[in-house]
């Protein structure tokens, strides 16, 4: 599985971190659907299917690490 690079999930987790805060405040629906579209890249990003283990993925993803899929390699 290819996941996305350390800089890319640090920044799509301030994203959710900075709408889910907002929300709390304002409960805009234009927020939320923001908040929703960032959940989505994160859980795709990770390879995950909810965004609370796409947000422990992300902050535990050591910088510079490699997720190799082999599946299409030859064997």
């Amino acid at each position: 599985m290819l996941m996305a690079h350390p800089a890319v999930l640090q920044n799509l987790v301030e994203q959710y971190e900075t709408l889910r805060l907002l929300h709390a405040q304002e409960a805009s629906e234009l927020v939320r659907q923001r908040m929703d579209d960032v959940a989505y890249t994160l859980c795709t990003s990770t390879g995950t299917r909810d965004v609370d283990t796409a947000l422990i993925a992300a902050l535990h993803r050591p910088p510079g690490a490699r997720v190799e899929d082999d599946s299409l390699l030859a064997h």
